[in-house]
């Protein structure tokens, strides 16, 4: 990503072992992307970001792979910070010094630096990703990969007891038959780029074992569901952008779900969890309970839905109406949906 590497080589000039002590601070940043351990601490207990272990240890930082990964965690907080999508200019500058500071004439000249680093970078041959399989019925054609990235299996981020339920699956049955899969090696669909989504047979599948199994009181739609993960995700399993995972819940919310408003039938200890489509499913369903009843009153579908995608505090009609006829569009692909945002039920 150009990203890290224009902003690497301004801090560390790309040196593992770089040290920078701030005297006004009394602060010290480590590493390729000159991470403060306390901001790697605040990564890895608060955001879930697990992958590595640093409890104790800053020296850790000095790794790699461990500090370009929490400085693209980082990153990736910082796009959506506030619950707003930053611009490019946002991200660069708050990391140089704070979100406070982001818009501050003293982090212009980093910015200036950053875009001559970036285009500098060595040029990058760019390919073309074919679209996703559509599908205008219920069962659209899928492309299965021989071989692909390790751990991109449906057995490897699902429970057993998940995957009987998807074997029985009637459709899903008749789908992973025709191609193929056997049991205990189930792949994933694949795109040009070897990243695994959901076909939408699957996706379905997936929302409606969660709702029978999870939501039977609360009567949320599974076509909702899918429709929500259309367009956060594009049914990518690891998610798009700074969306996590199916259905683009971060691990903080997630959390939150789990922990003080009780929905514990899945565990979430990391961001990695949110990247299995039943855990993934399960929580985004849940935050679709809760918004419905936000502030203790009854909501409209169309509050629901924008409220989703954009965050409770952002739904007005200018900004996030549109959201709502991008979500009716997707709600087109599946059968016995019809058209119109009325027609609509969630809950």
């Amino acid at each position: 990503m150009d990203m890290i590497c224009a902003i690497a080589t301004l801090e560390s000039d790309r040196q593992p072992l770089a040290t920078q002590y701030n005297k006004k601070s009394k602060e010290t940043t480590l590493g390729i992307m000159q991470i403060l351990p306390k901001t790697a601490q605040w990564l890895v207990r608060d955001l879930g970001y697990q992958r590595y272990e640093i409890s104790g240890n800053p020296e850790v930082l000095y790794k790699p792979f461990v500090n370009v990964y929490l400085g693209a965690a980082y990153l990736k907080w910082l796009s959506n910070y506030d619950q707003k999508e930053r611009s490019e200019e946002f991200m660069v500058r708050a990391y140089k010094a704070g979100t406070k500071k982001a818009a501050h004439k003293s982090t212009l000249q980093y910015w200036k630096q950053y875009l001559a680093v970036k285009e500098s970078l060595p040029s990058r041959k760019v390919f073309e990703v074919s679209p996703l399989p559509t599908a205008s019925s219920a069962a659209p054609a899928v492309t299965k990969t021989k071989a692909g990235p390790l751990n991109t299996t449906w057995d490897s981020r699902t429970s057993k007891e998940d995957m009987e339920d998807m074997w029985i699956h009637p459709n899903v049955n008749k789908e992973w038959m025709k191609s193929g899969e056997k049991k205990g090696k189930v792949r994933f669909s694949h795109d040009t780029e070897k990243r695994p989504y959901l076909s939408r047979v699957e996706l379905r599948a997936v929302s409606e074992i969660i709702l029978s199994k999870h939501f039977s009181t609360r009567r949320v739609e599974p076509t909702v569901l899918c429709a929500i993960a259309e367009i956060v995700s594009m049914r990518f399993v690891n998610g798009v952008g700074q969306r996590t995972g199916l259905m683009g819940i971060d691990y903080p919310t997630a959390r939150w779900l789990y922990k003080d408003v009780g929905y514990k039938a899945y565990i979430v200890d990391s961001v990695d969890d949110l990247c299995k489509p039943f855990v993934s499913m399960y929580f985004g369903a849940a935050y679709l309970a809760w918004l419905s009843e936000y502030e203790g009153r009854e909501r409209t579908p169309q509050f629901v839905v924008q409220a989703y995608l954009a965050g409770p505090q952002n739904v007005n009609l200018q900004e996030t109406g549109p959201l709502w006829l991008k979500f009716e569009e997707a709600l087109s692909h599946y059968e016995d949906v019809k058209k119109g945002g009325g027609d609509c039920r969630i809950l």
